[in-house]
């Protein structure tokens, strides 16, 4: 069963049919807190324990956060999604996360205007799975639960599923093939756009013990792609005062990343193009961070920011600021 593209609507149907072909007996949902991940064979050098190289690089994405009329509903979706565990919870904030690491902040305004796809703001959040093996159980998982998805493609360095959660935020998950298989020329990575074969990701695991039951300890945001006003003024932000670098550019559309992964940071101006500053005041994208590993990849970015004379407040661990089209970003400092 393959795949590709993003566009048009793609029922459960299709990854049902594909996982039911590598599959014993149904699945039940996730159970978040109550189980532990399926994976007997490993030891200490747990593949979907590891943190992927997306992770390791100088800065690399820590979390976002979202703005949302419906808080229950979205972190319900997320947990039973991904098998996030809900780390806090009140009235009018969750955070979600991964071994008491936050990716996802929620926060409850029920009066916010509906996110407008033709403003700045989120195109998607890509969470990366640690492992081929991972995304498999995922893909099952969500078969299972007859999960809506909305495309499925095989980008050359990456395999990647799109769906889209109850308030319209676009959602990618993805694993990333070995690093040594990416194809780069003249400094510029290929992301092709191919049909995805489902069924050899689904070869990757025997289907019998192939269950879900919480996020692999691994999983991170691998990167996060934004909606602008102006692909010239994107980079100036994210390549001349963050300090990232230019990994592709097509259509539309630029990538860039920090220490040689294929792209921390997408930006298109598909639906978006001529964009101002964003309406703060709808739900959608309020902010995500970048996490220095050390000390001096923090000083480098501050550093930048300010000699671009980008806005620069001080924040907790860290600092923010934001892109000229009024997306927040914090740079935080090594864990």
């Amino acid at each position: 069963m393959k795949y590709g593209g993003r566009s048009e609507y793609v029922g459960a149907g299709l990854i049902f049919y594909a996982a039911s072909r590598h599959r014993s007996r149904p699945g039940k949902p996730v159970e978040t807190g109550t189980t532990t991940a399926n994976i007997r064979s490993m030891d200490a050098a747990n593949p979907s324990a590891t943190l992927t190289f997306a992770s390791r690089t100088p800065l690399h994405i820590g979390a976002i956060g979202l703005i949302a009329r419906d808080l229950d509903r979205l972190t319900n979706y997320y947990r039973d999604l991904l098998g996030l565990a809900v780390i806090e919870h009140s009235g009018t904030l969750a955070r979600l996360g991964v071994g008491g690491v936050t990716l996802i902040e929620i926060e409850q305004r029920p009066s916010a205007k509906l996110d407008d796809p033709a403003q700045a703001g989120l195109y998607h959040t890509a969470f990366l799975m640690p492992t081929r093996q991972d995304h498999a159980r995922w893909i099952m998982h969500i078969a299972r639960n007859q999960v809506p998805i909305s495309g499925a493609s095989d980008h050359g360095v990456s395999e990647a599923f799109y769906l889209d959660d109850p308030e319209g935020n676009g959602i990618e998950v993805y694993n990333d093939r070995p690093r040594e298989r990416w194809n780069w020329e003249n400094g510029l990575v290929t992301m092709p756009t191919k049909q995805l074969d489902i069924e050899a990701i689904l070869r990757e695991v025997d289907p019998a013990p192939a269950t879900y039951p919480e996020a692999p300890a691994g999983l991170r945001i691998g990167h996060v792609h934004l909606r602008v006003g102006n692909i010239e003024k994107a980079e100036q932000f994210y390549r001349g005062a963050l300090g990232l670098d230019l990994t592709r550019r097509r259509g539309g559309a630029t990538f860039m990343s920090s220490g040689g992964y294929h792209h921390h940071v997408g930006a298109n101006v598909w639906h978006s193009d001529g964009a101002g500053k964003r309406d703060n005041d709808r739900t959608g994208l309020a902010w995500f961070s970048v996490q220095a590993t050390d000390g001096a990849a923090y000083d480098a970015a501050l550093a930048r920011l300010k000699t671009a004379n980008a806005p620069v407040t001080v924040a907790a661990g860290g600092i923010e600021t934001a892109d000229p089209f009024g997306t927040r970003v914090r740079v935080l400092k090594a864990g």
